[in-house]
């Protein structure tokens, strides 16, 4: 396997900042794997939560959202972990402001379709 180009430059950071970094990225595949999961959930065992096409824009959003979520825990991964290595500021994510709006949206959703 090929070695990636961000571990070929800067000095190798403490152990402890780079499994930080993985465990970041883990809960980010985490929350990926449970928005996908919950996207499955009310298609598959709440048919009746709200009308078809409800269900189905919440449940390709969910699923839309959970594979973004994976992409960029990924990238975000290999850019943290380049900062690291380059004694450099670790990046801010503007992307992520905007994915947590869209999973606010899906819940309100979601929570009107329970209620009524």
């Amino acid at each position: 396997m090929r070695e990636p180009a961000w571990r070929k430059t800067g000095k190798t950071p403490d152990d402890r900042f780079s499994l930080a970094n993985e465990r970041t990225f883990l809960v980010w595949i985490r929350t990926s794997l449970a928005l996908r999961a919950g996207a499955v959930a009310i298609d598959q065992l709440a048919p009746n939560i709200a009308p078809q096409p409800v269900r189905i824009v919440l449940c390709v959003v969910l699923s839309i959202i959970g594979a973004g979520l994976a992409t960029l825990a990924s990238r975000r991964r290999a850019q943290m972990e380049a900062a690291l290595r380059n004694d450099q500021a670790l990046p801010f994510l503007m992307i992520a402001n905007a994915l947590s709006i869209t999973a606010l949206a899906c819940a309100a959703v979601a929570a009107i379709a329970l209620g009524g």
